[in-house]
């Protein structure tokens, strides 16, 4: 090899040589659009879609989504699951490390999920634990924490008892609430624990830098058991609620995929950009709920169904959302396994008749030309969540003369005010499924479930079939009971679906290893770029 430098240094091309060198060990960066800021990167308090994708780089749980969304072993390599299916046991990796270097353990999880269900947290996923036998009593601050059924049998085994068998729960780990934390990372820190430098994560990323309304920044974690197959070095989730911004930064080569598209530029992007274009199916609804702790909405079902009947979805995802999107007469999407979604009993009616059937019962609500209805609808500021409440309040105002006013707000602002009940009449909600089953949708209108729940609705007998429903081993009996279940909702109208969702976003012909999902996972850890 000196010999080799000697003769291409006598011809010239030392310097040749020596450049490529660099360029073979450049650092692999990836710039991802992510939507809003985040509200917080503790897995056991966000809520949010955009934490969710980066907690995902940061952390893995007993299973993790493979590049297709499917469960695959996470920190746990493989699992025994008793006959009665009550009792799992995991057996944890050897190689399952923190970035600090330290074990990743069974303890870590016990003292995770008992913080998860620990009311002091107040966790809005706290239900996640309720399948865990003491769960629900737990979280309701009728049993202390430390009466989970989640044991560690040793460092690397960890035993996890139901209270009844639960179809979903494997799949359930790829959601972050059931992620572990390092226990003495956070009770070295305390509430500093999130800090760049101070956090000590499982999985593929670790936390370099958070700086708010700009982006976060991690970086390749060498502990991470998978790190020799991890190709990007780097990479930042950008703030872009500005989709319109985003698009353009995507454009100038700023950004590598965004987290969304404007509606009005899909179109342009299918005829201009269609091999950078993506639009899957999304395991997601986008509705409108009343807040059912404010009148007129509480006792007033007429008023309610009035408002969803005026509403035309067909002109909303043709000429409003136009990504492909299908209107909504129900609130579990299409494509749910095991299970037949119930729907609205308007749904096989025209436009023309729904409009006609709307007036009448607005007033026989008690509503017309002497009594107008004025109606606020609250929403996280986002411009197409902007032009779609325009588009509702137009209708609205049109066929039933109602006064709408719009209020947007920033995503912390907006969802204390979902959590707490505190918007007027009318708040817009996307629920995009946790895992792949019905229950993710449904529970969410369980009385008890707490501030996601954005209706308030409260129902015993739509609480009690839920309940029935967890107890359930046959798959067909629980799906016929839920969608019974979702059918008694929708007839009382606590909430207007409107769409479910695809996921158009614009994804460069640099970016290698993206696949389309229905759940939209797409950990940096199976990606690359390739830039030319």
């Amino acid at each position: 090899m000196h010999e080799l430098r000697r003769i291409l240094a006598g011809l010239g091309l030392g310097v040749v040589l020596a450049a490529g060198a660099v360029t073979a060990q450049a650092e692999v960066v990836l710039r991802r659009g992510n939507g809003a800021e985040p509200a917080t990167l503790d897995v056991h308090k966000s809520t949010g879609v955009p934490e969710s994708y980066i907690q995902m780089d940061l952390f893995e749980g007993l299973l993790a989504p493979d590049a297709e969304a499917k469960p695959v072993p996470g920190v746990a390599e493989s699992w025994t699951i008793s006959d009665d299916g009550l009792v799992y046991t995991f057996k944890l990796r050897e190689s399952a490390k923190w970035s600090d270097g330290s074990p990743v353990t069974a303890e870590d999880f016990v003292f995770s999920w008992r913080r998860l269900a620990d009311p002091k947290t107040a966790s809005q996923y706290a239900f996640f634990i309720w399948p865990v036998k003491n769960g629900e009593a737990i979280t309701k601050g009728q049993m202390p924490p430390e009466e989970l059924a989640v044991v560690a049998e040793d460092a690397k085994t960890l035993k996890v008892t139901l209270r009844s068998p639960t179809p979903y729960f494997l799949s359930a780990q790829l959601h972050h609430a059931l992620y572990p934390v390092s226990k003495a990372n956070v009770e070295k820190f305390g509430p500093e624990y999130l800090r760049p430098g101070n956090l000590a994560s499982n999985g593929a990323y670790m936390l370099a830098e958070h700086v708010p309304q700009s982006h976060v920044k991690l970086t390749k974690n060498p502990s991470y058991h998978g790190a020799g197959n991890v190709k990007v070095d780097t990479v930042f989730f950008y703030a872009t609620e500005d989709i319109d911004a985003e698009l353009k930064r995507f454009r100038a080569g700023d950004l590598d995929t965004t987290y969304q598209m404007p509606p009005q530029q899909i179109p342009w992007a299918k005829t201009n950009m269609a091999d950078s274009f993506r639009a899957p199916a999304y395991l997601g609804t986008y509705y409108y709920a009343f807040n059912l702790t404010h009148e007129p909405w509480k006792s007033n079902p007429k008023l309610r169904k009035a408002i969803s009947l005026a509403i035309d979805r067909d002109i909303l995802v043709e000429k409003i959302m136009q990504g492909g999107e299908l209107p909504a007469y129900g609130f579990v999407p299409p494509g749910v396994v095991n299970y037949r979604s119930a729907t609205l009993d308007y749904a096989g009616m025209s436009q023309k008749e729904r409009d006609a059937l709307a007036k009448t019962l607005f007033e026989e609500a008690g509503y017309g030309k002497d009594k107008p209805l004025d109606l606020d609808i609250f929403y996280n500021t986002h411009e197409g969540h902007k032009k779609m409440a325009i588009a509702v309040g137009g209708m609205l105002k049109q066929k039933l003369g109602i006064n709408t006013t719009l209020t947007n707000q920033e995503w912390k602002v907006y969802l204390d005010g979902r959590n707490q009940k505190t918007y007027k009449d009318v708040i817009r909600v996307g629920w995009i499924g946790d895992y792949n089953d019905p229950n993710t949708f449904l529970e969410l209108l369980r009385g008890d479930i707490g501030g996601q729940n954005p209706a308030a609705y409260d129902n015993p007998r739509y609480n009690e079939m839920l309940a029935k429903a967890a107890n359930l081993s046959d798959l067909e009996e629980r799906g016929k009971l839920l969608a019974e279940a979702e059918a008694l909702m929708l007839d009382e109208h606590p909430i207007v679906p409107l769409y479910f969702y695809t996921r158009p976003l614009m994804v460069g012909t640099h970016v290698k290893g993206w696949q389309d999902n229905i759940m939209n996972y797409h950990p940096t850890r199976f990606l690359t770029v390739e830039r030319k």
